[in-house]
């Protein structure tokens, strides 16, 4: 199982070990990561659970698409490496991956 490391604005840092097929935004859910809305649930249409990855993963990660995209154009502080945290499902080759919680969440 992948082990992926939140970390908040604050820099307070949770490593979760996270199941195949699971999306971020549920594993900072069930693990309690503040930071993290998700009003809309999963459903990639409110943009509350922005993440930003570490910029070593940015290849290593399907790009947003179209509909991702578009919503996070509507970001606080968007940059290159914002994603929609329910919008990516967490691999086996994710182990070790680094998620940044924006100030604008906490």
């Amino acid at each position: 199982m992948p082990t992926i490391k939140f970390v908040q604005a604050d820099g307070t840092t949770h490593q979760v070990n996270v199941p195949v097929g699971a999306s971020l935004m549920q594993a900072a859910m069930e693990n309690m990561v503040s930071g993290i809305e998700a009003e809309c649930g999963g459903s990639g249409s409110c943009a509350t659970c922005h993440c930003y990855l570490d910029k070593a993963w940015s290849d290593k990660i399907e790009s947003p698409d179209d509909n991702e995209a578009q919503l996070l154009e509507m970001v606080i502080e968007p940059n290159e490496f914002s994603r929609l945290s329910c919008q990516v499902k967490v691999q086996e080759e994710h182990h070790g991956l680094i998620v940044r919680l924006p100030v604008s969440q906490y």
